[in-house]
């Protein structure tokens, strides 16, 4: 009887377990790596409530309309000046360039940052940060807008490829407790980009 009963007891354990194993959502491997990043407690930004919901971030269909060859316009001799964050924090960046583009038939611009306190760090000094908000933006996707992250080594002859699916958002879009950059009122685009990360539910 009591082999039974601890036969039975170890089943149960081992179906529970096995359901815990979810298979990773995401068409993409940019959006599984989002999926597996978020799903690890140790590293999740999101909120322990709704991490313990969590299934899966929702993604605009990919669509390779949105990945784009933008020409690049390097800054020359500018500030280095503090941007606005979503707390008292000030963040010290410098415009790096104006990226020019025409998407859905509509001539674009954005400007292009590079945080000063990355240029010491060897994991992330070729990083640079690319901030937008669209007319999605409050709606299908976050109001505090989305960012893209591209590389110093991504550009060749003054041209950079934008890729709009591979947009995420802000650690503040899940929790409060983070300080994020806001993003600049001139890098507004006058569309709709349905690429990328979408709005998070909160619970």
């Amino acid at each position: 009887m009591h082999k039974y009963l601890l036969f039975i007891s170890l089943f149960l354990m081992l179906s529970c377990n096995s359901g815990d194993k979810r298979a990773l959502v995401g068409e993409t491997e940019y959006q599984k790596k989002e999926n597996a990043y978020f799903k690890d407690a140790s590293k999740s930004p999101l909120k322990k409530k709704d991490l313990k919901k969590f299934k899966g971030l929702d993604f605009f269909p990919v669509d390779s309309t949105y990945i784009i060859t933008a020409k690049l316009k390097r800054a020359k001799n500018t500030p280095v000046f503090e941007m606005p964050t979503t707390t008292d924090r000030k963040a010290l960046y410098k415009e790096f360039g104006v990226v020019t583009f025409t998407l859905k038939g509509k001539n674009c611009t954005l400007t292009i940052y590079q945080n000063q306190d990355n240029l010491e760090d060897e994991v992330y000094k070729d990083y640079l940060f690319l901030p937008f908000t669209d007319n999605t933006s409050g709606n299908e996707s976050y109001g505090g807008g989305r960012y893209m992250d591209i590389k110093t080594t991504d550009i060749s002859n003054n041209t950079i490829t934008l890729n709009f699916n591979n947009t995420y958002n802000p650690y503040c879009a899940y929790n409060n407790k983070y300080s994020c950059p806001l993003t600049p009122r001139k890098n507004h685009l006058d569309l709709e980009i349905k690429a990328g990360i979408k709005v998070f539910d909160k619970h």
